[in-house]
């Protein structure tokens, strides 16, 4: 028996409209992005700790920096229990100090202990714009938390805020905090926090953040916005979060100590701020030493070199000509791998 209904695709019943699978494709028409494509088109996904962008980022020798690792994780997993808890680390010193490499070993500590809630690796040298400018930040943290396991609740709020609100994208930073990520916390805070939910924030390289222009730049009757206005943003919306009461993480923050940043953390966020500053206190002539060393073993395995190459002399001199700065060692290390001792 024939049916009026034979092929067709588009049909209401009482009143219900059905489409079927293979409607937008038979006529050629995209289907309507979901919630979380939408949340993806804003993520800077390169600034991620982990992201293939990242992938030859420096990272901490295995036996180097193990101090400052243990104060940062330590304080992430326990400072509640210090005599006046703070809620914001900043993990300050000056370029070269290996602010970069410590924060991309945490990150990676925090996630096998499964603490890790969100990162975020400004970069003045990526290629990515997404990486250089503040646009991305929250609704990359907020997409993180969308993909945490146990953060199911707090990621529904987040996909309904996006729907109910597509421009949050295009409003500032505390708009972008309030309706991505405070208020779907809020609305969770009815139902204890599980175990299980992350403990920390990173956010690297605030200092190479910079600044995002709202108008046409050639004419020459408005001044241009500056990094230091963006990163004062950013600060001051880090520091709303963090002093909310449903807001469960803390943050940790790492940036040379550029002027505004420093007046920042020094005269508004003075009271929240642990500061963690980069300086002998962590030994980093041994740092380096080490690193050096297992550079060196390397080369001396694969060319059979002698034990004692290079002598103990050319050895110091490269410590001495460091100057504490970790990123000359860094850069010492990599020409040796990249130069003809095959």
């Amino acid at each position: 028996m024939s049916s009026h209904f034979k092929n067709a695709s588009n049909f209401n019943i009482e009143g219900i409209t059905n489409i079927s699978a293979n409607h937008y494709h038979h006529y050629g028409e995209r289907p309507p992005k979901s919630t979380i494509e939408k949340l993806r088109e804003h993520v800077a996904a390169g600034a991620l700790h982990n992201s293939a962008e990242r992938y030859d980022a420096p990272k901490c020798h295995p036996e180097t920096r193990v101090a400052v690792q243990k104060e940062v994780v330590s304080w992430i997993c326990d400072g509640d229990s210090d005599d006046q808890p703070k809620d914001i680390m900043w993990v300050t010193g000056p370029a070269g100090s290996g602010k970069t490499a410590i924060m991309g070993s945490v990150a990676d500590t925090c996630q096998g202990k499964g603490i890790l809630g969100a990162t975020h690796f400004f970069s003045s040298f990526s290629g990515s714009a997404n990486r250089r400018l503040k646009h991305c930040l929250v609704p990359t943290l907020a997409y993180q938390f969308v993909q945490h396991k146990a953060m199911t609740q707090v990621a529904a709020r987040i996909l309904s805020a996006v729907e109910d609100n597509p421009v949050v994208f295009e409003q500032n930073l505390e708009v972008q905090l309030d309706q991505l990520i405070l208020e779907p916390l809020r609305a969770c805070q009815d139902r204890p926090p599980l175990p299980e939910w992350p403990k920390v924030i990173l956010i690297d390289g605030l200092d190479e953040c910079e600044a995002e222009q709202y108008h046409d730049t050639t004419r020459s009757d408005i001044s241009p916005r500056s990094k230091e206005e963006d990163q004062t943003e950013i600060l001051s919306m880090l520091k709303k979060a963090a002093s909310d009461p449903d807001f469960p993480f803390r943050i940790v923050i790492a940036s040379r100590p550029e002027h505004a940043i420093q007046s920042f953390f020094t005269e508004v966020a003075y009271s929240v701020t642990r500061k963690l500053f980069l300086d002998e206190k962590y030994n980093p002539d041994a740092d380096m030493k080490l690193f050096l060393e297992s550079k060196f073993a390397i080369i001396r395995r694969r060319c059979h070199l002698p034990s004692l190459w290079p002598r103990e002399d050319v050895r110091q001199t490269l410590i001495s000509n460091a100057s504490g700065q970790f990123i000359y060692v860094a850069t010492v290390g990599r020409f040796m791998e990249g130069s003809g001792l095959r």
